[in-house]
């Protein structure tokens, strides 16, 4: 049972992701999807609720796609080259799937997160923490991760909504070039680090390890610390 209703689910996302690119989210309707997949509009709706259900069950389901991509990017020994290859990746499926970028990191009002935000800053910050430990992080990780994140998906939203013969193929490089140098230092180690670079380092690797040496409250107290010493 539990198979048959997971098969039916699969079903009709393939079918809604498929009415979602070729027409837009506006043609995704409960009716619309049903009809497609030969299906009650009962059963659509005992599986997602409404049209909004499904349409956030269909972000999700566009965001596994775009990590499969995300995953298929092996870590280098830099991982600033990392983040560039993953900002291409990340612009390169926005501008090949717009009708799902759109729904995953659009939002239809103010003050609605996007519904693949809280994956996409997760992932975001696990990039930004190896840098940190490299110790070529310049700013604390979630200040460098809401600059990049807002570059990286106002330039691909920007794209998105530009014809593709009137887009500028230097708009995305250039911007990504301009925010990751702001944020990072260069490959070659310096006889100085500096003070910042240090307590970001050692922040990064407190948060990679599973069993610090010191007690929780110490721990927090010393993040906060290495924090001030970051800015």
């Amino acid at each position: 049972m539990a198979d048959t209703k997971a098969r039916t689910r699969r079903q009709i996302l393939e079918v809604a992701a498929e009415i979602l690119e070729r027409d837009g989210a506006q043609a995704v309707s409960t009716r619309s999807v049903a009809a497609a997949a030969g299906i009650r509009a009962a059963s659509l709706y005992q599986l997602f609720g409404d049209k909004d259900g499904l349409l956030s069950a269909l972000a999700i389901h566009a965001f596994d796609s775009y990590l499969a991509k995300k995953q298929n990017l092996a870590h280098s020994d830099d991982p600033v080259e990392d983040f560039r290859r993953g900002w291409d990746i990340h612009v390169d499926f926005g501008l090949r799937h717009p009708a799902f970028y759109l729904l995953m990191f659009g939002t239809g009002r103010p003050g609605r997160r996007p519904p693949a935000a809280d994956e996409a800053h997760d992932r975001l910050m696990k990039a930004l923490d190896r840098i940190a430990a490299a110790g070529r992080l310049r700013v604390p990780a979630p200040l460098a991760a809401g600059l990049s994140s807002a570059a990286i998906v106002g330039v691909t939203l920007s794209l998105v909504g530009t014809a593709a013969e009137d887009r500028d193929p230097e708009l995305s490089p250039r911007l990504r070039d301009t925010v990751i140098d702001s944020l990072t230092t260069g490959p070659a180690p310096v006889a100085d680090p500096g003070l910042a670079s240090r307590a970001l380092a050692l922040d990064a690797a407190l948060a990679a390890t599973d069993r610090p040496p010191l007690r929780p409250a110490e721990t927090a107290l010393l993040r906060d610390w290495l924090d001030q010493l970051a800015r």
